[in-house]
């Protein structure tokens, strides 16, 4: 079943409660897949890896830039580095951008949101 792409799962941001076997559990609701964390909403998230991660699937961050500082990404298990034109995206909206694997992304996410910093995460699930 595709991912309902036109309404966010939760309009607020949220921190993460739990997070493993294909999925993450946050605000008292759990998704499957990967997530993208916004400060006005948390979003379904189509991608699976870490090569999927362009401008394209972070359109929600550019439209959003001028309410995020930090964009963390969670890569899975996988160490990804970004590559320089996504980061000279997001750097030309004053957006930074920090990818490190899914769970260490979730710790900062969740600590930057605790100290209400303009942050975004786009995570993805791991098993």
């Amino acid at each position: 079943m595709p991912i309902d792409q036109s309404a966010p799962h939760l309009p607020r941001s949220a921190s993460i409660d739990a997070y493993g076997k294909g999925g993450f559990a946050f605000a008292g609701m759990s998704h499957r897949g990967s997530l993208l964390c916004l400060p006005d909403a948390v979003w379904a998230w189509e991608v699976e890896r870490p090569e999927q991660i362009d401008r394209y699937s972070l359109g929600r961050v550019f439209e959003a830039a001028n309410a995020i500082d930090t964009l963390i990404i969670g890569t899975g298990v996988d160490v990804w580095l970004v590559p320089a034109e996504l980061r000279t995206a997001l750097r030309a909206v004053r957006v930074v951008i920090d990818a490190m694997q899914t769970g260490p992304a979730i710790r900062t996410y969740n600590v930057m949101i605790g100290e209400r910093r303009r942050v975004a995460a786009a995570l993805i699930a791991v098993p």
